[in-house]
């Protein structure tokens, strides 16, 4: 049977933001990236918080009627981050990721981000997984 800790399924890049960075700033860093979020880190880089694309929707709207980009991330970034560790189970994460729950985790080792998991790179694992189960020699 194939691994499936988190550590084998995850993206070593994460688009990633800074509390002070300007809401502008932050969307043209998630349009050049294929994640519609992504940590934020202070100066430490450890994770203080996490930005999402419902988050930066709401206070977009204000931006771009008023033309005045005057909140940073700080101001709507979520700071109760639920991360995972990289020796995490993806099965147990997939339980972790039922309705409701985020999308995306950050992976923390030893305070620091070394990566991100959405829930298709664990749906990935687990089709994986059962390409496996279902392979038989001919």
């Amino acid at each position: 049977m194939e691994s499936l800790k988190v550590r084998d399924y995850m993206k070593l890049q994460a688009v990633t933001f800074t509390p002070e960075m300007s809401l502008s700033a932050a969307l043209d860093k998630v349009m050049g990236s294929d994640y519609l979020g992504g940590p934020v880190l202070n100066e430490q880089k450890e994770v203080i918080g996490f930005l999402s694309g419902q988050d930066l929707l709401d206070k977009l709207i204000k931006v771009s009627y008023y033309c005045q980009d005057t909140h940073i991330v700080s101001d709507c970034m979520y700071p109760d981050v639920l991360s995972v560790s990289p020796e995490m189970s993806v099965i147990e994460l997939a339980e972790m990721m039922q309705v409701g729950k985020p999308k995306v985790y950050p992976v923390i080792e030893n305070g620091k981000l070394v990566g991100i998991i959405t829930r298709k790179d664990v749906l990935r694992a687990i089709a994986k997984n059962i390409d496996a189960c279902f392979k038989h020699p001919v």
